[in-house]
């Protein structure tokens, strides 16, 4: 296979992993890594550094539309931030010194819990009475509806932060966004409204993954024969998504992509557990 030829099909390859990844909320990430090691036998950490850099150009690209609509709690995100970053620099350190098989099973495991995590009820309530840390820190916003300006009010600080600092764990040794447990952390943890939860979400992925990229850079594991042709499917793919997101309804892909991630999720672990990577 020539070097053009490999190119052109990571291209198309990784522009069908944004497009599902935005429709589904999971990210390229999940289905680029499976790609590059399973399809074409790419070292893992090599995957994940591409994964990082690709992550970092959609998040950039997408969350400068929700912070202009206003939906994105900013300061939020900049405060969840110093736990998920700090969370990213440990986990891309543990990832350099860490077996590419126990990685691959670690992968496969977190890919079967984000799954689970996409298919869960989401929290649609607004709190009118949050917590004194949150007033404190000024957390509480506003987001924009057809009905006007809708108030909320955040709680379990605490217990946010935490889950934020082993998703950006996560995230910097798995080379995903760990947008499952981000989501869980203010979703299920803080009482986020589920669409200021995601887009918040989606605005920090950029600055976790930029953490975890300054390490594996460091360590020669970005490829920019890998790593370009990734990114610009990806973000590609993820326009797409956002476009075709708000003609349809991705309840029913999303469980059948969900499915399908769990298969590859085995096919992860049990080349892992074989020794295969």
């Amino acid at each position: 296979m020539t070097i053009l030829t490999f190119s052109i099909i990571l291209l198309v390859g990784s522009y069908l992993a944004g497009l599902l990844g935005s429709l589904t909320g999971l990210g390229g990430g999940v289905v680029v890594i499976p790609l590059l090691t399973l399809v074409f036998g790419v070292d893992i950490r090599y995957a994940i550094g591409a994964a990082l850099l690709a992550s970092i150009a959609t998040s950039s690209g997408s969350a400068s539309a929700y912070v202009k609509e206003g939906i994105t709690n900013i300061r939020l995100g900049m405060f969840l931030e110093i736990a998920t970053t700090i969370g990213a620099v440990i986990g891309a350190l543990i990832a350099v010194y860490t077996p590419t098989n126990t990685i691959a099973i670690m992968f496969g495991a977190v890919l079967i819990f984000s799954a689970a995590m996409t298919l869960r009820k989401k929290n649609q309530e607004v709190l009118t009475q949050g917590s004194p840390m949150a007033e404190k820190l000024k957390l509480n916003s506003t987001y924009p509806t057809k009905q006007g300006e809708v108030a909320y009010q955040l709680k379990n600080v605490g217990a946010g932060f935490s889950i934020m600092t082993v998703a950006g764990v996560i995230s910097g040794l798995l080379g995903i966004g760990s947008g499952a447990l981000k989501v869980l952390a203010m979703d299920t943890a803080m009482r986020i409204p589920f669409k200021v939860s995601t887009t918040t979400s989606n605005f920090m992925i950029g600055v976790t993954a930029a953490a975890s990229a300054v390490v594996y850079l460091q360590r020669g594991y970005m490829d920019p024969g890998l790593a370009f042709p990734v990114m610009l499917g990806v973000l590609g793919g993820a326009f797409t998504g956002s476009k075709l997101l708000m003609k349809m309804n991705p309840q029913v892909l999303r469980v059948i992509f969900c499915a399908a991630i769990v298969f590859v999720a085995i096919e992860m672990m049990y080349n892992g557990f074989q020794h295969k990577f």
